[in-house]
């Protein structure tokens, strides 16, 4: 196709034709037989072309440049118009060149819908764009980058304007869409109007944004609001210069104020609620000639209907609160940034002071109201700080780790609430909850409930999180050394009924040696999970992890591990799992990280389990998981049979005693300890306490017999001048072992008496159960010396019960 423009001298338009940047010259414009690959027609001259393709807007863009000179001349009131017709279909500009005095600015109306400013590099949905720039002298500001349906309705500038007009090859579009309305005097950089009509939110930014709002200059935006509206305003993005002289800072007109203009610094929360049209301006300072900085600003402005409960307020009492912040916020806060065109949910703390965030401080009172349709879109997060700062008093406080009830009062879903525990040196925290105990949620028994605990032990190398917890479990307490953040977090619209049965507890207590101690007190008919903190990126190198598990008196408990190895190398150090229990004597089982694991287990007393890591030598950590069972002992009932026929035993031989002092009261001479083989006064099922000793024979039970029956004819024939010798019984003062000794049998105890009112022998409990013995290994013996005694004993009590009168008191 051939096209013809003819440009008239008056109209000072130039057309310039060119190829787009960055595309290979495969097409070119053909002019009178001349190939060209640009073509540039001046004012007052007609040039006809054709292009070389069938498809030139792949290839080539125009430009349509009319001067107006608004100085020396009349300047063109009125609409501008896409000027010359008849131009081929390639993306094209028409730039509107206007001079201007600055003593009359001009002011560019804008027909409707009206312009929408966007951020550079934005693009416009139907590609049709508007680029104002302002000229002050040789100065050049560029005021901003426009797209159709918007609010802005009009802009008055100081100087002259360069106006773009960006369209694409295939844009219906046939008029400019403005018009130069007036020039006047504005002794600013310039006036921005924008009309709002119904709910809506616009979005604007300073002249010359992101690069930095003009020195020392002054710029005014007016916003056209109906009075049964209400506007507020929020900046989202700013940054300030380095002042020499005067201070940035915003101005506002705002309607019904007695203070006006109201003064801002750009870094406070902005006015909301505002009913009606109001006046923002932006003022710049004098900046530093070596260090200038930017001044530059992006901000929103919201439109809404007044909110049926504005007025209503809410009292906040933090007075008595201390070391606490209370942030009220839209869901998804602070990592989500809400759309601009999302409803808008606004927290006020006086009629003009609102603000999609607010947070509140502890020691003051508030009165606050919701300008929002939906509630449930809110949260509260809020943040508590407890440190020691006096060891002599803070060791014996105990706090409340409850979420106040002027939080939970506020029709606002409470999203999570911490509580950051400072401990000095050598303090450490202990964490308890003594009614609901906590559960420590993990795959096998996760948490159901309304809320949860996030507990995070800050150590000075590492961060160690210890796990999520939540009430109505088996671990009544757990100690942690260093600095502990606990986070409760909700879920679900259920922690307001739970919230009154909180019961979590901390205090300072003094250091512990390992990282972290929890002390567990199951349900004797649960099974219950632990794991090592940090899962499942596993413990920490050199860190040590201890439970401590009670057992119920009537249960045994079964512990088991669920994975029959550590999984780990070391290349440092060793890792150790440590069960024993606590009792005296016990054995302690020890396994190392290229060991199996224990198999499952019976543990009858309160038991702990610790697991200590190393360096391990690639990236896999240390994780171990265990369980624990209980059930109830079972009864044996040859044990009781046999406790019952002992206790018979005794109470006979004790009779028979007394029955002999009895009728030999006359006799004064001491009693004596002699052998007998016939008593045995060890209980059966507990030679599992005792590791050495003479537990396989009875060489070390006594029975009192009258010393005048069995030695009264070796005293008559030395005229008493020479002892017997013969084993007598005295009280041990020798070295224990592992397990204290058990009360003598009660032959030996001198306060019991042979009469008629004597008592019945106490039945043996379970203390008494262990045998009695006087054979106890010294330090330096070997492990056989109590088995050597026990037989020269045997020997010597033998030889004195051959006597005749053995004979006569056994018949």
């Amino acid at each position: 196709a051939s096209f013809t423009i003819s440009l008239r001298t008056v109209d000072n338009i130039t057309v310039m034709i060119k190829l787009r940047h960055g595309v290979s010259p495969s097409c070119q414009i053909r002019v009178k037989n001349v190939i060209r690959s640009e073509l540039k027609i001046k004012p007052g001259e007609n040039v006809t072309f054709t292009f070389t393709c069938s498809n030139p807007e792949k290839y080539f863009i125009m430009e349509i440049q009319k001067n107006i000179d608004c100085v020396s001349g009349p300047c063109p009131f009125g609409d501008v118009h896409l000027y010359p017709p008849g131009l081929p279909r390639l993306n094209r500009t028409f730039i509107w060149d206007v001079k201007a005095s600055t003593k009359a600015g001009l002011e560019l109306k804008f027909s409707t819908p009206w312009l929408r400013q966007i951020e550079p590099g934005e693009t416009c949905p139907d590609v049709v764009s508007y680029n104002i720039n302002s000229c002050i002298d040789t100065a050049t500001v560029n005021i901003g980058t426009f797209c159709r349906n918007g609010s802005v309705s009009r802009i008055k500038l100081l100087g002259g304007v360069i106006m773009s007009l960006h369209l694409p090859w295939d844009s219906p579009l046939t008029t400019s869409g403005f018009n130069i309305a007036n020039r006047a005097s504005i002794k600013r950089l310039c006036i921005i109007e924008s009309i709002l009509k119904g709910e809506s939110s616009i979005t604007l930014m300073s002249p010359n944004y992101p690069l930095g709002f003009p020195e020392d200059e002054l710029m005014t935006w007016q916003f056209v609001i109906p009075s049964n509206m209400r506007a507020s305003v929020f900046f989202h993005n700013y940054s300030l210069s380095n002042c020499e002289r005067k201070e940035e800072r915003v101005e506002y007109y705002l309607p019904g104020s007695l203070s006006n203009p109201e003064v801002f610094k750009l870094s406070d929360s902005q006015p909301a609620n505002i009913a009606g049209s109001f006046n923002l301006s932006l003022q710049g300072c004098d900046q530093d000639a070596q260090n200038p900085g930017i001044l530059r600003l992006l901000f929103q402005v919201v439109v809404q209907h007044p909110q049926v409960d504005e007025n209503v307020t809410h009292l906040v009492d933090l007075s008595k609160e201390w070391n606490m912040t209370v942030t009220i916020h839209f869901e998804g806060w602070p990592s989500r940034i809400p759309l601009m065109s999302e409803p808008i949910c606004l927290i006020c703390k006086n009629p003009r002071t609102c603000d999609r965030v607010l947070t509140l401080v502890s020691g003051a009172v508030y009165k606050i109201s919701f300008l929002c349709k939906d509630l449930s879109r809110l949260r509260i997060t809020a943040e508590k700080g407890i440190s020691c700062v006096d060891i002599r008093w803070c060791q014996r406080k105990i706090y409340s780790l409850l979420v106040p009830k002027v939080i939970t009062q506020l029709p606002i879903r409470l999203h999570k609430f911490i509580w950051k525990l400072l401990a000095p040196d050598l303090i450490n925290i202990e964490i308890t909850s003594p009614s609901l105990k906590l559960q420590q949620h993990v795959p096998e028994q996760r948490c159901n409930t309304s809320y949860s605990y996030s507990i995070v032990s800050a150590t000075p190398e590492t961060e160690l999180n210890v796990g999520v917890f939540c009430p109505g479990g088996s671990i009544e307490k757990i100690q942690m050394r260093n600095n502990i953040t606990i986070s409760l977090k909700t879920f679900g619209k259920g922690f307001l009924n739970e919230s009154n049965h909180q019961d979590l507890k901390m205090s300072f207590v003094p250091h512990i040696k390992d990282e972290c101690t929890f002390t567990v007190s199951p349900d004797p008919k649960a099974k219950v999970y632990l794991q090592t903190p940090n899962w499942p990126y596993g413990l920490p190198p050199y860190v040590s992890i201890s439970w401590y598990v009670v057992v119920p008196s009537k249960q045994v408990a079964h512990l088991g591990f669920s994975k029959d190895r550590m999984g780990i190398a070391c290349e440092t150090g060793r890792a150790y799992v440590n069960i024993k229990e606590e009792t005296l004597g016990a054995e302690e089982t020890v396994r190392r990280e290229d060991e199996l694991l224990p198999e499952p287990r019976n543990m009858y007393h309160d038991f702990w389990v610790n697991v200590s890591n190393c360096k391990p030598v690639d990236k896999t950590q240390l994780t171990l998981q265990f369980w624990v069972t209980f059930a109830d002992k079972q009864i044996d009932l040859r044990v009781i049979i046999a406790v019952v026929a002992g206790a018979g035993v005794l109470m006979a031989i004790g009779l028979a005693v007394c029955c002999v002092k009895k009728k030999k009261k006359k006799s004064q001479n001491p009693m004596v300890g002699v052998y007998n083989p016939n008593v045995n006064t060890q209980v059966p099922g507990k030679q599992g306490l005792f590791t050495k000793g003479r537990k396989n024979n009875e060489s070390h039970v006594y029975a009192v017999i009258d010393d005048a029956m069995v030695y009264g004819h070796l005293l008559k024939e030395s005229n008493g001048s020479v002892a017997p010798e013969v084993d007598v019984y005295r009280p041990f003062d020798g070295p224990i072992g592992s397990l204290p000794p058990s009360p003598p049998p009660f032959s030996f105890r001198k306060d019991i008496k042979c009469s008629p009112n004597t008592e019945e022998p106490l039945t043996l409990t379970d203390t008494d159960h262990d045998t009695y013995t006087f054979a106890h290994q010294k330090s330096g013996q070997s492990e056989d010396n109590g088995d050597t005694n026990e037989k020269n004993n045997a020997d010597t009590s033998t030889s004195l019960l051959e006597n005749k009168e053995q004979d006569d008191l056994v018949e």
